[in-house]
């Protein structure tokens, strides 16, 4: 497309020399080139469409990068990016070394918190408002958070503690869904202009300060006063609960209109406490159906959060397993046949998500047992403790959540379901290497988070058939906690009308019998081993097998064995190593008198960046090449010496 002014901004001064009609043509370039873009590569799309204005006008009245903006999650920051001197790079995003899919501190001086899980902003804007007042330093900081992420405790904890402490502080709430507002209409229009306006505020506080200084009745005066103008704005506005916390509430705005955002902000920006100004867009505008009233316009929305490329562009890394995964369902998918089967099986069961129904693969099971289907929002923690009190009655919960997103609900599986013996069932999604979403969706750490938590299982199922083994085994569970890890790819094998066999719990398989070196495998790596294997034979390296599906507690029996058997192991994980299964089995062996030599292959000592899954796993040496090396330089290091 021909472009009039994104390639010419290397920062948002550039903006701010622009007139009301130029500001609008840039929009529509920015919201025109972003899925034309994004398309083509892939990545979040709906959410930045529908702050494409927002954006703008944050830029235009704000002194960024001296003020500060904190935006929630940072999928909805793909116009921002654009609007701080990212545009040569934009294509980039998602890619192997390209820009990050989200906000990011080491990417650029206008990210100032980066974030890829939802309803952190407020608290983080609130911290940086009370370093300015720390280091007496003079900036605005401001937040803009979806209506989605206010479904998320941390949000009104923050909201809280910043109306307690009554600094400056704005929070943009992005509101796309209709759900917590009235249609936006000419007398809140009106009524937001009104309360905006810094005449109505200087006019305002004087009378207030005014009644404070009247006689015995100045305490009926200002609770008379005040009881007027809360009445008034909750008849107009759904702002009192916000006014009670401690913020100024204005709005609801149209978030589209924006000259009437640009004019809001321009008389709000200097009011010296917490402000909260509610917008109403349109997730996906200009790319979905904006009638509010048509289901398309909602599925639409899902649909466009975030798309695939549209094959224009052939990925130089592509590798040929992809294409193989393509026929066999994914683990996701698997999740969702199985829950379902389930669901027809055992009456006493129900399913809970945090706000990941598509992700997880439950929009089957939520179509077909509406009434046995739970999402919480953006609550991890509260639907952990749901779950807690589901099984404490009884009902067997089947929670389904990615693992990175299962950290933020951590002391609750310890103190709500762990410590009273509950048989809560968690299905972690997204186990290891997540591919493009990077270091905040990395499923790196549940293995050693879990591990370490008493009385609690821990497993990785090498295949889809093996996962409704594990689903069923842990049903069969009633006195503790069950955990399912499993990642973001193909289930390799899984036959839909197939048997469930349950499987004694900390139980093991031996794949393959070797005499050279044994391979403790975790989940699908079962088959990169197997597949490594294969090669090692041609170069006389005989390996065994053991599948590893139980990570807590593990197969003492097998263990013993293999310490008897073999002087040389390797543990392979898709997890990090320290604290992981690794780790596990060293100590173990360690314990044991073990003097052979045990290899630990899994995920590094820091944060692993975004990619493509299979080109992630290979420069980590958990591909099959990396697996074989690692064979190879350990039986060599053994000879040599």
């Amino acid at each position: 497309m021909k472009l009039k002014y994104l390639d010419k901004i290397k920062n948002p001064e550039y903006i701010r020399n622009l007139n009301e009609n130029e500001l609008l043509e840039l929009c529509d370039e920015l919201r025109e080139y972003t899925i034309e873009t994004i398309t083509e590569i892939g990545g979040h799309l709906a959410p930045t469409l529908g702050v494409v204005e927002i954006t703008v006008a944050l830029h235009y009245v704000f002194n960024t990068p001296k003020d500060k903006l904190v935006w929630d999650v940072g999928h909805q920051g793909y116009a921002h990016k654009l609007l701080t001197g990212r545009f040569d790079q934009f294509p980039t995003i998602r890619q192997y070394e390209g820009l990050s899919g989200f906000l990011k501190r080491s990417e650029s001086e206008y990210d100032v918190i980066g974030a890829g899980h939802a309803s952190t902003s407020i608290s983080a804007a609130l911290g940086l408002a009370e370093a300015r007042k720390q280091k007496n330093e003079d900036f605005r900081v401001g937040a803009i958070i979806g209506d989605g992420s206010m479904t998320g405790g941390l949000a009104y904890e923050a909201i809280n503690n910043a109306g307690h402490l009554g600094k400056q502080l704005l929070v943009v709430l992005n509101d796309n869904e209709m759900s917590i507002s009235p249609n936006v209409g000419a007398v809140s229009r009106y009524f937001t202009r009104l309360i905006s306006n810094p005449i109505y505020n200087r006019v305002r506080n004087e009378f207030w300060d005014l009644t404070g200084k009247l006689p015995v009745a100045s305490e009926k005066t200002r609770s008379l006063v005040k009881k007027i103008e809360e009445s008034l704005k909750s008849l107009l506005v759904p702002g009192i609960l916000f006014d009670e916390l401690g913020f100024r509430y204005f709005g609801p705005i149209d978030g589209h209109d924006l000259k009437e955002v640009i004019k809001t902000l321009e008389n709000i920006k200097d009011i010296q406490n917490p402000v909260l100004l509610h917008v109403i867009t349109k997730k996906g505008k200009g790319m979905v159906s904006m009638n509010v009233d048509n289901q398309d316009y909602h599925n639409d929305a899902v649909k466009f959060h975030a798309v695939k490329p549209n094959g224009k562009i052939k990925p130089k890394d592509k590798l040929v397993s992809e294409t193989k995964e393509n026929a066999i369902p994914s683990f996701q998918d698997v999740f969702g046949k199985l829950v379902c089967e389930v669901g027809r099986n055992r009456k006493d069961t129900v399913c809970i998500t945090a706000a990941m129904r598509e992700g997880t693969g439950l929009v089957p099971y939520s179509k077909e047992f509406p009434d046995r289907y739970y999402d919480v929002g953006i609550a991890e923690g509260h639907g952990v403790t749901f779950a807690s009190g589901l099984a404490a009655e009884g009902i067997r919960p089947i929670a389904a959540i990615y693992s990175t997103f299962l950290q933020r609900a951590y002391d609750h599986i310890v103190h709500d379901c762990a410590i009273q013996h509950l048989p809560v069932i968690f299905c972690m999604d997204r186990a290891g290497i997540a591919g493009e979403d990077g270091p905040t969706h990395h499923g790196a750490l549940d293995i050693a988070y879990l591990r370490c938590i008493q009385d609690l299982i821990v497993t990785a199922p090498k295949n889809g058939n093996e996962f409704r083994s594990l689903l069923y085994t842990a049903l069969n569970i009633t006195d503790k906690p069950f955990t399912i890890r499993y990642p973001k790819t193909s289930s390799v094998e899984f036959n839909e009308q197939g048997q469930s066999e349950l499987l004694p719990v900390g139980s093991w398989e031996t794949c393959q019998k070797g005499t050279d070196v044994v391979i403790l495998a975790v989940g699908p790596m079962v088959y990169t081993s197997i597949e490594a294997s294969n090669r090692l034979k041609q170069k006389n390296i005989s390996c065994e097998i053991i599948n590893c599906r139980f990570i807590k507690p593990m197969d003492l029996s097998i263990l013993e064995s293999v310490k008897n058997r073999f002087n040389k192991i390797i543990t392979i994980e898709e997890g990090v190593i320290n604290g992981g299964f690794g780790d596990g089995v060293a100590s173990w062996l360690l314990d044991k008198g073990f003097n052979g030599t045990l290899k630990r292959l899994g995920l590094p000592d820091q944060f692993v960046e975004h990619g493509p899954r299979d080109k992630i796993l290979s420069i980590l040496g958990l591909d099959v090449d990396g697996i074989e090396n690692s064979i190879i330089e350990l039986v060599t290091e053994k000879k040599d010496k």
